[in-house]
């Protein structure tokens, strides 16, 4: 990219300045409040509905999104208003998530929820699928701190290595000192700031068009396509279709939100299970209006490169490579205002930290609940909790900066690099929590036999089916890890009595039905409104 895109004014480092100084003080102010681990990792389970939603909401609208859907919307190989599919998916997860596995959780105050599979299987289970988390989280989230070290490095000069660490220590050092609290108060400023930035840009790019409609105009059929029915992704080489995308998309939230520990610890840090989960049922309402909204730049974007010619070209990185998760800056830099133009890298800053910080503590209470813990002789007081609690934080965080200079080529586009990942693994790991919840004979060596016979099978698509979607890997690595933990179960049945099965996620009325029938009609008005949207984009220009 052009140097004289990136000039960056007095006013625009002030307000940088002054958003990373206050994350850190928000961070020695909380730190007062740590007086034991479960402060540090769970709030002491105080933490009400709407700030934990907004938590959660905002991990999900991170850099990666605000970098990579625009980016596949406007100009990725393949890409197009059909990723809009993929958000159909997730009011139905937010009903899988609320009535079978989150109140199991939350009842039985877990701080980690592979401690659930150490009750259900046994210690083997837990560790390897918290191993697991752990690995895989670690690494999707070095992928986020790549692709804003990128974004940090244009508009500083800074190199690469230098961006990593100044994003990344800030994080880290916030995180440290502020525990849950300072993810989830730092998350509701960040996405207060994030929001209120992206839809000033919505507004500034439907000005620059006279309009909404020119906007939709300046993309290709192919491009306005938001349903795509014609094509199923198993094996016809196309990944971003209806069912694909709705299936595969559902399984991957179910996992994500309910099988996550960096999703489901700030839901374990609510007052009670009904906190919980009122916290789903807000962000299964508001996410698609969010999502919307930043895809909505991807249409703007496409308009902005028909204006000016040259804009493409300028989405160069340092590398001399064509990098499409560099135009959202790009048009912040040539149509924002001194002081508004750092107000604009500041939420993207925020995004990032938004999904670095709450991983990086769920990272720690991961390894201190399902690791340190069991092997420590005698327990531990509130203030080594605390203090290893933290040390972890550390050490996790300077494992991901590592992690952060071997991700570059995963894939076109940061969004895609990371559901990738993500569909690769959710799927089997969603099969183990299953097989715990659902059956009542599986076994722990069932259960790790279904789990590595499911990544098996995902990573043989992977290599050597690439013409079937990644999206149905989620279906793939579930379905075969519930066959396969069944059948390994086999040889030594284990029967879970008809009782405890009742007990552990059994039958509520009333209020818990009313949330997932709000969430089954939003979710059928969602599919109606883009079955309408899509029939009036493709609508032949008169």
């Amino acid at each position: 990219m052009t140097d004289d895109l990136w000039v960056l004014t007095r006013t625009d480092w002030i307000v940088i300045t002054l958003y990373l100084v206050a994350m850190l003080g928000l961070g020695v102010v909380l730190s007062r409040r740590q007086k034991s681990g479960t402060s540090f990792l769970v709030g002491d389970r105080r933490h009400g509905a709407v700030p934990v939603a907004i938590s959660v909401l905002a991990t999900q609208c991170s850099t990666n999104s605000i970098l990579g859907a625009p980016a596949f919307i406007a100009f990725s190989v393949g890409g197009g208003l059909v990723w809009l599919q993929y958000e159909l998916a997730l009011p139905f997860a937010m009903i899988v998530v609320l009535l079978l596995l989150y109140p199991v959780f939350r009842r039985q105050q877990l701080t980690s929820i592979y401690s659930y599979l150490e009750n259900r299987f046994d210690r083997s289970v837990r560790l390897a699928l918290s191993g697991v988390f752990q690995l895989i989280r670690c690494l999707a989230t070095a992928v986020t701190l790549y692709g804003v070290a990128l974004l940090t490095g244009q508009i500083t000069g800074l190199s690469f290595f230098w961006s990593v660490m100044l994003l990344g220590v800030f994080t880290l050092i916030y995180d440290y000192l502020g525990g849950i609290q300072g993810v989830i108060y730092s998350d509701v400023i960040q996405m207060l700031i994030l929001v209120t930035t992206l839809a000033g840009i919505a507004v500034l790019m439907i000005h620059e068009a006279d309009g909404i409609l020119p906007l939709f105009e300046a993309l290709s059929e192919e491009r306005r396509q938001v349903l795509d029915f014609r094509h199923h992704g198993l094996g016809d080489g196309v990944d971003f279709a209806f069912w694909p995308m709705l299936v595969g998309g559902m399984l991957l939230y179910v996992s994500y939100y309910g099988c996550d520990q960096s999703q489901m610890q700030r839901l374990l840090a609510t007052k009670s299970v009904q906190s919980g989960q009122r916290a789903l049922l807000i962000n299964g309402l508001f996410r698609f209006p969010l999502v919307a909204l930043y895809c909505f730049l991807g249409v703007g974007l496409a308009y902005h490169s028909i204006q000016e010619p040259g804009f493409l070209g300028s989405l160069i990185a340092s590398d001399g490579t064509l990098n499409l998760n560099l135009a959202v800056p790009a048009y912040m830099s040539v149509t924002l205002p001194s002081g508004v133009l750092g107000l604009g890298f500041v939420a993207l800053f925020a995004a990032a930290m938004s999904s670095i910080d709450s991983v990086l503590n769920s990272l720690s209470a991961a390894s201190l609940e399902d690791f340190v813990k069991p092997r420590v002789k005698r327990p531990l007081s509130d203030a080594q909790t605390l203090i290893v609690a933290r040390v972890l934080t550390a050490l996790w965080g300077i494992l991901t900066l590592g992690f952060t200079f071997l991700v570059g080529d995963i894939a076109d586009t940061v969004i895609v690099a990371i559901n990738k990942i993500g569909s690769l693994i959710n799927g089997p790991i969603l099969g183990v929590f299953l097989l715990g919840l659902l059956t009542q004979f599986v076994s722990g060596k069932g259960a790790l036999f279904g789990l590595g016979l499911g990544l098996l099978m995902n990573v043989g698509f992977w290599l050597w089916v690439p013409s079937v979607s990644w999206l149905w890997w989620n279906l793939i690595g579930l379905v075969t890890t519930l066959a396969a933990g069944c059948l390994g179960s086999l040889p030594e049945i284990r029967w879970v009595g008809r009782d405890r099965v009742r007990r552990r996620w059994g039958r509520r009325k009333g209020y818990l039905d009313g949330q997932s029938q709000i969430l089954l009609g939003y979710g059928m008005l969602l599919i109606a409104a883009l079955a309408m949207l899509n029939h009036v984009l493709l609508q032949p220009a008169v």
